[in-house]
């Protein structure tokens, strides 16, 4: 199986929904709720994947989260072989992504930007008129 076939493509995404079920049905209190999986590769031999997180709060929850996902890892791939009929049940490593927090970042800039650009833009408007009088 090619990397990006169609197969491979269809088997990424069953595989993030059933592992986003599978930590949110979690009970490891040091996993954050507010943990979304970003993306999911499966290889085209399907014996590893790589699962992107993101979680939003504090490096420290961050980090609490990485270790309760390394210890779920064994559940969530039990909960990955019962609700898929796959050949092999991959193994699997949590890559921690911080994608979400660098697009709020982003956002909030061009916010400041856009606000600093209407406010010098409402300047230069008033001193001509302020000028003229």
């Amino acid at each position: 199986m090619r990397k990006n076939s169609i197969k491979n493509i269809r088997i990424n995404g069953e595989v993030q929904r059933v592992v986003a079920e599978a930590i949110r049905s979690s009970k490891d209190p040091r996993i954050s709720p507010l943990t979304s999986v970003m993306d999911v590769n499966v290889a085209p031999d399907l014996k590893t994947c790589k699962i992107r997180v993101s979680v939003m709060g504090s490096d420290e929850d961050r980090r609490r989260t990485e270790e309760g996902l390394k210890s779920a890892s064994g559940y969530i791939r039990s909960t990955l072989a019962h609700e898929l009929n796959m050949r092999y049940t991959p193994q699997i490593t949590f890559i921690m992504d911080d994608s979400i927090e660098y697009a709020i970042r982003m956002s909030r800039k061009i916010d400041e930007v856009a606000a600093a650009d209407r406010a010098a833009q409402e300047a230069r408007n008033e001193l001509p008129e302020e000028e003229s009088e």
